[in-house]
């Protein structure tokens, strides 16, 4: 339990310390927004980088020679734990928000550094609501700013297993014109949800696969794009678990 009330410390004093640099952000976003996205993703990663410490979580990154360094891109992921966001935003090399549920806005000062890094909110429970998050993050992409989503849609709460993927997610990419590159996260869960309510040291290994151009595959492969980046992350996923004995 130390570990969890440790990081629950530290995520309450960095909120609320934070408040006169989330106004000291918005003024330079008045001046440079690009300024403005390069620091706003700095003070978050360093966050997240004593949160990974704090929790004992050691990340092995494979696959980062194949994120494109010449383009904004889509990062599609499995999705197990709340940490998923925490252990991946370090290893994205240029701007980038994630796609999260509208309920993460209940959030006080939390919703504001997730919108200074881009992150969009989802409500798929409203399809008008939720078609405007799909533009908005298309309009992002062309505008240089990549995202990262989790097609599953929730967090899976069965390990080793994959929820469907769905389709929809990868309108950003398709209407965006840019590349998706297949996540793959093992063993997340090992840092707390295998084990509620308790952190623990965990090993989780994040691999990036190369990228895929949705207007390069055949017909029937872009129409169930969804089910075959699942099968690419499923394979790799299995490949790593036996790997690396998690």
């Amino acid at each position: 339990m130390l570990r969890l009330i440790l990081i629950a410390i530290f995520l309450f004093s960095f909120l609320i310390l934070s408040i006169p640099i989330l106004l000291a952000e918005w003024i330079i976003g008045k001046a440079s927004p690009s300024l403005k996205d390069k620091s706003c993703k700095a003070i978050v990663s360093w966050g997240f980088r004593c949160v990974t410490f704090l929790a004992g979580a050691k990340v092995i990154v494979r696959g980062a020679e194949n994120i494109p360094a010449d383009t904004a891109v889509l990062y599609v992921g499995n999705h197990r734990s709340y940490f998923d966001i925490v252990l991946t935003l370090n290893h994205f090399p240029n701007i980038t928000g994630y796609v999260a549920k509208v309920e993460m806005l209940r959030y006080p000062l939390l919703n504001i550094w997730m919108k200074n890094i881009h992150c969009l909110f989802l409500d798929r429970s409203d399809i008008k609501k939720g078609m405007k998050t799909i533009l908005k993050g298309i309009e992002d992409v062309k505008n240089g700013i990549s995202l990262c989503i989790f097609p599953e849609g929730t967090r899976n709460k069965t390990p080793d297993t994959f929820l469907p993927f769905h389709e929809g997610s990868f309108k950003i990419a398709e209407k965006g014109g840019v590349p998706v590159v297949p996540m793959t996260i093992v063993n997340s869960a090992g840092v707390f949800e295998d084990h509620l309510p308790k952190v623990k040291k965990a090993t989780v290994v994040i691999d990036f696969q190369e990228p895929i151009l949705l207007g390069e595959l055949d017909k029937t492969t872009r129409k169930n794009v969804g089910s075959h980046v699942s099968s690419l992350i499923s394979e790799r996923y299995f490949a790593l678990k036996k790997e690396y004995g998690l």
